[in-house]
């Protein structure tokens, strides 16, 4: 007496490799739409942009460059945020915009770069704002623009807020954008 397998017998032809395609037609075939971006939650390309940056007085990026020029020889430190304490180079350029206008910037020089206009460095005027890449990421040092290609910062090599030019060996390779304060036309 002939045994019968407990599987049905496999047919020639119809191997593993037909089974899935007939799957992938099926599946293709679905009436269900894939996801549209209005189903995917939220991600951080989704947060809505921060309104930029913008002075409203027309004499505030030269007050800015006056007030920034008073703080040379001040003491750097790492997060610092006022004179008495010590600046950093985004906390130097937050103090002074604050001081002259009373509008506050984020104390992050890639944040204050999010929230600025971009400039081309042949448009720098003074008050304007100069970033470089020093820690391999864009926008990780600034300072102030001042004229005749100079800016004041607050390096954190030899502690103190000086003025550099920007074709300074060091930073002219490490120049990564201009940005300004005020709205121009």
């Amino acid at each position: 007496m002939a045994q019968t397998p407990p599987y049905p017998r496999r047919r020639p032809g119809a191997g593993p490799g037909v089974a899935f395609l007939l799957a992938a037609l099926v599946a293709a075939c679905s009436s269900v739409p894939p996801p549209t971006e209005s189903r995917l939650p939220p991600g951080p390309a989704a947060r809505p942009a921060q309104p930029l940056f913008a002075l409203d007085d027309p004499d505030h990026p030269q007050e800015i460059v006056m007030f920034a020029l008073g703080l040379l020889d001040t003491g750097y430190r790492f997060g610092g945020r006022n004179p008495e304490a010590g600046l950093d180079c985004s906390g130097m350029v937050s103090y002074v915009v604050e001081q002259v206008s009373g509008q506050r910037l984020p104390h992050n020089a890639a944040q204050i770069a999010e929230r600025t206009r971009p400039i081309s460095q042949a448009e720098l005027s003074p008050g304007d704002l100069v970033f470089f890449n020093t820690a391999r990421r864009p926008h990780s040092h600034m300072g102030i623009y001042i004229g005749d290609g100079r800016f004041i910062h607050a390096p954190s090599s030899r502690g103190a807020v000086r003025i550099e030019k920007l074709s300074n060996a060091y930073f002219a390779p490490r120049f990564d954008g201009a940005r300004t304060l005020i709205a121009r036309d």
